[in-house]
């Protein structure tokens, strides 16, 4: 695993996305995916990413000469677009350790089921607290775009869906209701389970960019 990128090396990433109208949304979605997999995938670091990539795009959006709300649509789908793959890449991860169910009671992997089944509502949360804090001109355009993404779906939510469905019948039909084993082991399926997403979601990422540079 690379070195992460620091909160102000994504912050400054995304914020210079913004500035030429190019493909905006590839650039954002790629920015995402590699912030995501070079970082353990759980809850609190989905989030710091999530707000990270907005806050840089709120302030490129700033700085645009050009149109702003196209720019800023492209550029929440492309963050969208790069959870929905996070979101996948958890369900993988979670397939893989409900196999092996003589290890781990349902309670012991339910934290992590919690997790997924919010992620579109911390992923919209956080792009309307960037929002309040923006300025002027971009304020209403980003709170619009929140808006429409609530009403209208995102991919993230649609792959949350997804999971959730096949995920649920996995816990009932293979997981024991035991307790968990503790509060130690608890951590460590956590750790192990945001290791092993983290992973899927390096190798999603390098099989699209094997197939953009083929095309």
């Amino acid at each position: 695993m690379s070195k992460p990128l620091t909160t102000q090396e994504i912050v400054t990433a995304a914020s210079a996305s913004m500035q030429d109208d190019g493909d905006i949304r590839t650039r954002v979605h790629d920015l995402t995916l590699r912030a995501l997999r070079e970082r353990r995938l759980d809850a609190s670091e989905v989030r710091a990413v999530v707000r990270s990539v907005a806050e840089g795009v709120s302030l490129g959006a700033e700085h645009r000469t050009g149109e702003v709300k196209e720019a800023l649509a492209a550029a929440i789908s492309g963050l969208d677009a790069a959870l929905s793959k996070a979101a996948q890449a958890t369900h993988l991860a979670l397939q893989e350790m409900i196999s092996q169910g003589k290890d781990f009671s349902a309670q012991d992997l339910q934290p992590a089921l919690d997790d997924l089944k919010i992620t579109e509502q911390a992923f919209l949360d956080t792009l309307g607290q960037v929002a309040e804090t923006a300025g002027g001109r971009i304020r209403q355009e980003l709170k619009s775009a929140v808006d429409h993404a609530r009403h209208s779906g995102t991919d993230t939510g649609a792959s949350v869906k997804a999971s959730l469905g096949d995920l649920s019948n996995r816990f009932s039909a293979t997981l024991q209701a035991g307790k968990s084993s503790g509060q130690e082991a608890a951590q460590t399926v956590a750790s192990r389970l945001a290791a092993l997403a983290s992973g899927i979601l390096a190798g999603m990422a390098e099989a699209l960019h094997e197939k953009s540079q083929k095309k």
